[in-house]
């Protein structure tokens, strides 16, 4: 299987969101709980890194979790069958397992909130799957960058921080993405609003 390039990961800081000292990140090497987060200004550039999030992760036989949009989801099939990836093998035993973004939130958003219950419910019947008796699981959601999107900013960064949470309580790698063109205020304190639960930006 060829693998994406190593990418540069940035610790996150409450003064500056790139300090000056990154360090490499091996797709492989990821460590549970370990909470990514990309801002990205093309697709291109979020499916290159994902495609190395995925498939580093079904290489070493992890279960890998994806909530995208349909879009995404079809350009990351094509990039990791490109690179030799069997997803219908990977499908039909649970190690890949995929949900629409947009079902997805309608699974544990109530009035424009996500629910605590009905998240944890959702995503820990994924993790469930993904695990298949023991397997360690990552997982990738644009379920956040929807929402940042709208313009639900509170909601946001409550469905972070459930993420987070259960990210610890399940010992599960997660990386997220947000569109550079949906921060529309002083990227310092936008992104301030979010860093607290994400170790480190790609």
């Amino acid at each position: 299987m060829v693998l994406p390039g190593i990418k540069v990961a940035y610790p996150m800081s409450s003064n500056t969101p790139i300090p000056a000292a990154p360090s490499p990140i091996f797709w492989g090497e990821l460590a549970p709980c370990e909470h990514l987060a990309q801002f990205y200004e093309h697709d291109a550039v979020l499916l290159d890194t994902l495609a190395g999030f995925v498939g580093a992760g079904l290489e070493q036989g992890e279960g890998v979790i994806v909530l995208a949009t349909g879009e995404h989801l079809e350009a990351l099939a094509q990039r990791l069958g490109a690179s030799g990836v069997n997803l219908q093998q990977a499908r039909s035993q649970d190690q890949y397992v995929t949900v629409l973004a947009e079902e997805a939130l309608g699974k544990f958003m109530v009035n424009q909130w996500p629910d605590d219950q009905l998240f944890v419910k959702f995503v820990g019947k994924l993790i469930a799957r993904a695990q298949n008796g023991g397997r360690r699981v990552r997982a990738f959601g644009e379920l956040v960058a929807l929402l940042w999107a709208r313009g639900d900013v509170a909601a946001t960064v409550r469905l972070e921080f459930l993420w987070h949470q259960l990210c610890h309580q399940q010992a599960f790698s997660l990386f997220c993405a947000y569109p550079k063109a949906g921060f529309t205020e002083d990227p310092l304190r936008s992104l301030d609003v979010i860093r607290a639960t994400h170790s480190r930006i790609i």
